[in-house]
């Protein structure tokens, strides 16, 4: 019940000897597995095993690291010791068994809560139990996605329902369009971390209430506004009934906006402030990252709306209709302009930032009307790139083999002394690239597995999968989000190249792509398509495949075993993109565009970069440049340098530029060093200003 075991590969391999095949089968969920798996039966094959010493041994690992205060021992946290960090997410994604996420922006909260809890900052998250999370995808014989939603059974879930102080369940109302909306909470423990879960599948709601938070990003704009009206005022409400009142509130996004509105109206409440006084307050008690730098992508809601769910707030913060829309408008008097949750949390923290130094220019160019006579680089949106979470995406392998280098408790000590990875550098090279070989190997193995799933799902022959992938062949892996200006096809602009590179006799490239498109994003869904169907032609078969249904547990066999990772947004639409840097945890080499993390992190050794950062203002003409750049660098250097072995069949320079990756990227992009930089640029002098004004 404590997902601690989810970057620890000891304790999910106790399950693994278990049962492996039932492992599989639960996607890895130890509630799942036990209820599924006869008390005898575990002990019968416990015994065979010999698992009880290592149970034992673990549980005390388990004990010591929760009562231990993490890395940073406590001291630096400050005032944050005695009242904790609320950080509000609409996703979080710990682990491919509770599945509450779509991506990036929920793989970056968990990892943002599990390196919290490692490093011992006092912090505790708020989201929502979506009953049916996100969609399973699966492709039919078209080539089509096709989305699946599944019930979650919160029996089989690692969650339980959060308590009061006084040990009753947190359990609220909102008011909804005039009606009460019933709010029930549940609570996941994340190591030392609480995170806290709203839920509206409660019986005293109607059937459409109870559906309100049944999937992630599903429904209309008016389901929507409910759900985030849900995650920023009952998430606030939920942390107060459980006995915290947060020194700093971190919005992770803006669908977490209201949760502002909610404090104000507290302290007017309970302090008896002016509208003023308590906005002041919240501004210096809140910190916000925005993730989106497209303006397409910031939900905005029209008057009408927020009228019907949100009047009683109106009321309560004893504002009219103008100064009630104008907190989420850069221009207050503008009727015509609608409510921008962004908006809404610009205007409603002191501390706001980009996720990569990219995106922090991006920003502050999009947002510079709400700090009218300012000059742009004036503007205070700063940046703090994101990281990942290194337990969870290193490959288990990787760790030991560097233990011999950098000492056994490297990962710790990482944390502290970010120096040591130079010692990567005495790592011998054979035994790393045989390391290397065997994640790829695994990798390939996964696929051929997933392969053949989705061949019985399309009631196919299975093939002859065995002629699918070639350990021996260059690589690349390529798997995110469908977004149509992430640009998945912009290989096949010179499909002939294309089929020349994937049939070459003496150095032959193979590709591996996975990802989702929203359920009502038809152009994604259109290159998912492209990309299926050209899998299936004889010359690409077994050259380019698809995975279907890509998800954590996807997402880290891909990452550990892929020769190279490509990226090829249109710059600069890639805010940050954290797929890379997982790829960089495992010594793998990147191959993109400079846009996002990339563009502030590739130093012309530590992997390889398409194109440059002056891009053409027609965007077929940097389409055109881009694709003919990403030709040009595989044929010149990637693919030379992957196939240029010594008489031992290493490639000396290749592991030269993943030992280089290694040393310049792992703490520079890890989310210890991420949750560090938040503690010292936001939640600390967020704390102090908070504690100087009470």
């Amino acid at each position: 019940m404590n997902l601690h075991w989810a970057w620890q590969p000891e304790m999910q391999d106790l399950f693994r000897q278990l049962d492996q095949e039932l492992w599989d089968a639960t996607n890895h969920n130890p509630v799942a597995f036990l209820k599924q798996m006869p008390e005898a039966e575990i002990e019968r094959r416990g015994g065979e095993a010999y698992l009880n010493t290592r149970v034992l041994y673990l549980h005390r690992r388990l004990n010591e690291y929760m009562s231990s205060p993490g890395l940073l021992g406590g001291i630096p946290a400050g005032p944050l010791n005695k009242v904790p960090v609320a950080y509000f997410s609409a996703e979080f994604g710990i682990h491919e068994c509770l599945p509450i996420y779509s991506g990036g922006l929920g793989i970056l909260a968990g990892d943002h809560l599990k390196a919290s809890s490692d490093m011992g900052i006092p912090l505790v998250g708020v989201g929502l139990l979506y009953a049916n999370g996100y969609f399973h995808q699966w492709v039919d014989k078209e080539g089509r996605q096709q989305e699946r939603y599944e019930a979650n059974v919160i029996e089989t879930l690692p969650v339980k329902p959060a308590l009061t102080p006084s040990g009753d369940i947190v359990r609220f109302t909102i008011e909804s369009a005039g009606q009460p909306l019933h709010v029930k909470v549940w609570q996941v423990q994340v190591g030392r971390v609480r995170l806290f879960l709203m839920d509206t599948d409660v019986p005293e709601n109607n059937e459409e209430d109870r559906r309100l938070t049944d999937r992630l990003y599903g429904g209309d704009h008016e389901k929507r506004l409910r759900q985030e009206i849900v995650l920023g005022v009952g998430g606030l409400r939920a942390l107060r009934l459980a006995g915290i009142r947060p020194t700093v509130m971190h919005l992770n996004e803006g669908h977490c906006g209201f949760a502002v509105m909610e404090r104000a109206r507290e302290r007017m409440e309970e302090d008896g402030l002016s509208f003023h006084q308590a906005w002041i307050s919240t501004i210096r008690q809140t910190c916000f990252t925005t993730h989106t730098p497209v303006p397409a992508g910031h939900d905005r809601f029209g008057s009408d709306l927020m009228d019907k769910h949100l009047g009683w707030m109106r009321e309560k913060l004893h504002l009219d209709h103008v100064g009630f829309m104008g907190l989420g408008r850069v221009n207050v008097m503008d009727e015509g302009e609608t409510f921008c949750m962004t908006v809404l949390c610009l205007k409603g923290s002191s501390k706001h930032n980009a996720v990569s130094n990219l995106h922090g220019k991006v920003s502050r160019d999009m947002w510079q009307g709400l700090w009218p006579g300012r000059p742009v680089d004036e503007i205070p949106i700063g940046h703090v790139t994101n990281g990942v979470h290194l337990g969870t995406w290193m490959a288990p392998v990787l760790v030991r083999l560097f233990e011999k280098e950098l000492g056994r408790d490297w990962e710790n000590n990482l944390a502290m002394d970010p120096s040591l990875m130079k010692g990567i550098q005495g790592l011998h090279d054979g035994e790393l690239w045989e390391t290397h070989v065997l994640l790829k190997r695994n990798m390939i193995q996964a696929v051929r597995e997933h392969l053949t799933r989705s061949n019985r799902r399309r009631n196919e022959e299975p093939g002859d999968l065995a002629k699918v992938l070639d350990p021996a062949k260059l690589t690349i892996g390529f798997s995110r989000r469908f977004a149509t200006y992430k640009r998945a096809t912009l290989l096949l602009d010179d499909i002939e190249r294309l089929k020349k590179m994937v049939n070459d006799k003496a150095r032959p490239v193979q590709f591996i792509f996975a990802g989702k498109a929203h359920p009502a994003d038809e152009p994604g869904k259109k290159l998912i398509q492209q990309l299926f169907n050209l899998s299936r032609t004889p010359d690409f078969f077994g050259k380019l495949v698809f995975v279907e249904d890509y998800d954590i547990g996807v997402s880290r066999f891909l990452v550990q075993g892929v020769d190279v990772w490509l990226n090829n947004p249109e710059r600069p639409l890639e805010a940050c993109g954290t797929s890379g840097m997982k790829v960089s945890m495992n010594g793998n080499l990147n191959l993109s565009i400079l846009d996002g993390w990339w563009d502030e992190a590739y130093d012309g050794q530590n992997g390889f970069a398409i194109g440059n950062t002056m891009p053409h203002l027609d965007g077929a003409i940097q389409r055109g440049r881009d694709a003919a750049s990403l030709m040009q660098i595989l044929d010149s250097e990637v693919v030379p340098t992957f196939y240029d072995r010594g008489t031992d069949g290493i490639p000396r320079h290749w592991v030269k530029l993943m030992k280089h990756a290694l040393e310049s990227l792992v703490w520079r992009y890890s989310a210890a060093r991420q949750v560090k930089d938040y503690m010292e640029k936001a939640y600390l002098p967020v704390a102090g200003a908070v504690s100087c004004e009470l």
